[in-house]
């Protein structure tokens, strides 16, 4: 973030992304975990014996923050080799190290295991960040389980269900998002130091054909960054595809944000539900009475540019070349952070609406009331039928008084279907009775109890945050 207004800035780090992540894709970070990455292999290689002092390992760890940027912006202007560059300012600030530095690796050695670390850590942040909006709606799923309100098919008013049933719905599907995101923190695995085709020909060469020492010097490189294995095989690379899976995962949690966004958006329009709205927050620049929902309404913008973003991942996974072809680096270096960025920048929209939502009872309550006539028609029936009355003439009477009642309804007046019902001579039931099978609460099946079983089955995820948590402090 700069200070500079004639510059660009991207929004994502001036107004929407958290403080963590923007430290975390920070040059800072990703420069640093190179350096750690340089300090582990030469440690690996100095236990396994090649000619590397314990003096030489202090000095790179002693430095792994002295960074000279405008040395290294000097020599990459002269070798136009970001990689190479890093590592001639990393030996003149450790120059007792500088001849040992990067032995036998490739340039991918640290740049793909730093993205594959940096990547992970961002997923586990988010996943803390996921959970919390998931148990935020759990709490207002429960508060809310027997509220009844009008259901929508077809965005058309439908069945009743429960302002707590809805959210469920929201909550599933964050729940089949935390569950993806859980299998691709799990799966992920280093690069490993495999050389220039992933091959490793340079240590078994650095190692006179020990394939051990080469094993075990990948193994203790990925413990050192919580990690516990190498991917199988690679080329140059680690394989793409983990960017997609990545970018796919994020692009997940987009999609059900944007849903549950939307959906209070239209509630808000009936002022049913409304997300926070601060005591001094202006809606509209002239319309002075305007409440919009304007944190939903971000939500749903971030949400479509996470989703689109997701196809540069799958794109550059679909068009590698053998072992290696840099054509993805490019465009990495912009989809990969920003889809980060905007994940968590979508979710902590999410959270802030989520902990903060309004239930207007009494609205919901209207709504409800205005429709309930027309969704108690087939109890109603039932009940005229028990009383003597014949199925077929009742049905015909409740089709023409709801053609009238929604007549009238479309005319501005209120809904008298009961009344209208009560007065035909074919139906059985006066007016006081019918309002007495009228009960909302008698039209929302088992909403109760789905939400009561649904958020205690869910209830451990939302305790479990630190599972597959290893961050290298910042």
């Amino acid at each position: 973030m700069t200070d500079r207004t004639d510059r660009y800035v991207s929004p994502l780090s001036t107004r929407y992304a958290s403080s963590y992540i923007l430290k975390l894709f920070s040059q800072d970070r990703r420069y640093e975990t190179w350096r750690r990455l340089w300090v582990s292999l030469a440690r690996a290689e100095m236990k396994l014996g090649l000619p590397i002092t314990r003096q030489q390992v202090e000095e790179l760890e002693d430095n792994i923050g002295n960074i000279d940027y405008e040395c290294v912006r000097n020599r990459e202007k002269e070798v136009r080799h970001d990689v190479m560059a890093h590592i001639y300012a990393y030996g003149k600030a450790a120059p007792a190290a500088a001849g040992i530095i990067h032995l036998g690796a490739t340039s991918c050695y640290v740049t793909d295991n730093a993205d594959i670390i940096i990547y992970r850590d961002g997923l586990v942040y988010l996943r803390k960040e996921l959970i919390r909006v998931i148990s935020d709606l759990a709490d207002f799923a429960m508060e809310h389980r027997d509220v009844p309100t009008l259901g929508y098919t077809h965005y058309q008013p439908a069945q009743l269900v429960t302002v707590g049933k809805r959210a469920t719905l929201w909550i599933q599907d964050m729940v089949s998002d935390l569950e993806e995101l859980d299998h691709v923190i799990n799966s992920l695995k280093m690069l490993g130091c495999r050389g220039t085709t992933g091959t490793e020909a340079s240590f078994m060469n650095l190692f006179d054909g020990d394939t051990d020492k080469i094993d075990s010097m990948n193994e203790m490189i990925c413990s050192d960054f919580g990690f516990e294995a190498c991917y199988d095989v690679c080329g140059q690379t680690y394989p793409r595809k983990a960017d997609s899976r990545i970018l796919n995962c994020l692009s997940s949690i987009a999609q059900s944000c944007y849903r549950m966004a939307n959906d209070i958006r239209l509630l808000q329009h009936d002022r049913q539900i409304e997300e926070p709205f601060e005591k001094n927050q202006i809606g509209s620049s002239a319309m002075a009475y305007k409440r919009n929902p304007m944190r939903c309404e971000r939500i749903c913008s971030l949400a479509r540019y996470l989703i689109a973003d997701a196809a540069n991942a799958a794109m550059t996974a679909s068009s590698q070349w053998m072992e290696r072809t840099l054509d993805d680096s490019a465009n990495r270096r912009i989809s990969m952070p920003e889809g980060f960025l905007c994940a968590d920048a979508i979710l902590r929209l999410a959270k802030n609406v989520t902990g903060g939502l309004t239930v207007n009872k009494k609205i919901i309550e209207k709504t409800v009331m205005e429709y309930l006539p027309f969704i108690a028609t087939e109890n109603l029936m039932m009940e005229a039928v028990k009383r003597g009355g014949n199925r077929q003439e009742i049905h015909e009477t409740i089709r023409k008084c709801s053609m009238e009642a929604l007549d009238r309804m479309k005319e501005g007046e209120e809904c008298n279907l009961a009344a209208r019902l009560a007065a035909s001579a074919a139906f059985n039931l006066d007016e006081g009775e019918i309002l007495s099978i009228l009960k909302p609460e008698l039209y929302i099946g088992r909403c109760i109890e789905q939400v009561q079983t649904y958020i205690e089955k869910i209830r451990p995820l939302l305790s479990d945050t630190e599972e597959g948590s290893v961050q290298i402090d910042l």
